[in-house]
């Protein structure tokens, strides 16, 4: 854990000893905070399946989203201290209740000790896939010591452009370092491979949320994606956002996505030329969120 003494975990650079209870922009210290571990049936089906998805919910996070639906556990730090052998044992446990993997939810801070626990669980019987579900700002210099450890990676690419990304999560560097962390992403865990019960074992699949009055935000990030990425990789273009934490501080965001919104994305999304993802299906009105979803091609 000597890495936590001078901290670069993630492209905040923070430098702080993490090892003496300082806490750099992430607030965390050298301890694992957990907030949550439960089975998950609402991913994307092929993260979900049948018997769902084994989450674990890390306190803290590196960005400072103004839409934040889990501000509690990212923005106030609501969550409890474990040691790494107690994770190493929630793995387990998740294990047990035959979910389809673990599902690493806001991990960045906490990479070394992931990794750690990873080993001890390993050592006691852990067999299933390990997911990295991420806000996409990482360093490509910590992702790389997970090579190995992670099976899927599921990104988000919130921005295409860092100034849309200082407004909304006060980040000056979003884009480049989100799209150099995909691509590093997909060098560890290539092609998705998904089995006979439409299971990925192993892949990457990078998700977007599309926000209210910034449609051509989301065109550019899928844009990048197909332009950038392998063709098969999968895309999941979500529209669940609603307006809480601080999004009333912003008009132009401070209402639900509709479904005229939501559609144009959806068709510019079929105008391109990617193969795998899903897509999510909204009611004939707004507040009708209905959080399924569809695959969009086979």
């Amino acid at each position: 854990m000597h890495k936590l003494e001078n901290c670069n975990i993630c492209p905040h650079r923070c430098g702080v000893n993490r090892m003496n209870g300082k806490t750099g922009r992430c607030k965390a210290t050298d301890k694992v905070k957990v907030a949550l571990a439960s089975i998950h049936n609402f991913e994307e089906p092929c993260i979900s399946g049948k018997n769902g998805s084994g989450t674990v919910f890390f306190s803290n996070c590196n960005l400072n989203c103004v839409f934040c639906q889990n501000y509690e556990i990212s923005q106030l730090g609501k969550g409890k201290e474990i040691s790494i052998e107690e994770l190493a044992d929630i793995f387990i446990k998740q294990q047990n209740k035959n979910v389809h993997n673990i599902n690493l939810v806001t991990p960045t801070m906490y990479i070394y000790q992931i990794i750690e626990a990873i080993k001890l669980a390993r050592d006691k019987g852990l067999k299933i896939p390990i997911v990295y579900n991420s806000n996409g700002y990482e360093n490509v210099e910590a992702l790389k010591h997970l090579k190995g450890y992670i099976d899927i990676y599921l990104p988000d690419l919130k921005y295409s452009n860092n100034e849309i990304a200082y407004k909304y999560s006060n980040i000056k560097n979003y884009y480049e370092n989100a799209v150099q962390a995909i691509k590093e992403m997909y060098n560890q865990v290539g092609t998705p491979i998904i089995d006979e019960n439409g299971i990925m074992k192993k892949g990457l699949m990078i998700r977007h949320l599309v926000l209210p009055n910034q449609l051509q935000n989301s065109k550019d990030v899928l844009k990048w994606i197909n332009d950038n990425m392998d063709k098969k990789v999968f895309v999941s273009v979500m529209a669940q956002y609603f307006p809480t934490y601080r999004a009333n501080h912003f008009p132009e965001i401070s209402r639900k996505l509709t479904k005229e919104e939501y559609n144009e994305i959806e068709q510019y999304l079929y105008s391109l030329d990617l193969e795998n993802g899903y897509i999510q299906e909204l009611g004939e009105h707004e507040e009708e969120y209905v959080p399924d979803f569809s695959r969009f091609s086979i």
